[in-house]
């Protein structure tokens, strides 16, 4: 009986760690860029009292055999990169990639990776994130600019008052053989792992690259039904596991009262 204790707590653990990505992922439901978070879970081993397949004493097969699960537990937590939802912004420094890519962010010499395109200008003219992190390779607006456009394959132009062109050049983008394994380090960034592999370079629309569309910004891609869903079945789930922690307790104090006649 005491297993069953111990099994249904692993249970309301794991459910409370399901409860964690799903708050996580709501709390982001406006964060642009933002990829929302899937918690996966295993069960744990078995005791096993008789294999399936083995020989009873009258030389009979055990069409099953007789195992007793151990609980569950949480195994990762896995970033969904599936495309958010577009927002026409009208800003000429609201980037939105469309499929595969990320910016790249340098941070003293560090370099990030992000889905997050609400960039800025600062008073050097250079684009920059929200924290005033600039981007890779460097775009710098020259003083005089009255017009900033960028195409599908990242090529910007800065013009004057005349349309006369001041400076131009190319964005690049990263892609990764598994986004999935990049490590979330917060601020709407990530960083390379081992498991992501290293990046892959090079200028959007080529070598399967996601396009740039400018004025626009990439939303989150959290579905607040679906989450709300998730959040209703995590707590049911967590319910049903205390129901059997305490019925195991019941089963428990009934025997522990059991008295001989």
């Amino acid at each position: 009986m005491i297993r069953s204790l111990w099994t249904a707590a692993t249970g309301m653990v794991a459910q409370q760690m399901e409860q964690d990505v799903v708050a996580n992922n709501l709390a982001n439901v406006n964060t642009v860029g933002f990829k929302k978070s899937r918690a996966d879970f295993m069960d744990l081993m078995y005791q096993i009292y008789r294999k399936s397949g083995s020989e009873t004493t009258q030389g009979n097969q055990l069409p099953v055999g007789l195992e007793i699960g151990m609980g569950v537990k949480p195994v990762s937590t896995q970033k969904l990169f599936t495309q958010g939802d577009y927002q026409q912004t009208g800003n000429p420094f609201d980037w939105a990639i469309e499929k595969d890519g990320f910016f790249q962010i340098d941070d003293n010499g560090n370099t990030f990776y992000t889905r997050a395109g609400n960039f800025k200008v600062d008073r050097n003219g250079t684009v920059v994130n929200s924290e005033g992190l600039k981007l890779i390779p460097n775009i710098t607006v020259p003083t005089g600019t009255v017009t900033f456009t960028m195409d599908t394959g990242g090529t910007w132009t800065a013009s004057d008052q005349e349309g006369n062109p001041l400076a131009t050049g190319r964005l690049e983008l990263a892609v990764f053989v598994n986004p999935s394994g990049l490590t979330s380090v917060g601020r709407n960034l990530y960083a390379k792992s081992v498991a992501s592999g290293d990046p892959i370079t090079g200028n959007p629309g080529e070598n399967g690259i996601g396009t740039i569309s400018q004025n626009y910004l990439e939303m989150s891609n959290v579905n607040v039904i679906d989450e709300m869903v998730k959040m209703i079945v995590g707590q049911r789930a967590y319910e049903i596991n205390s129901k059997a922690i305490q019925t195991a307790d019941n089963m428990l104090s009934i025997i522990n009262n059991l008295k001989r006649s």
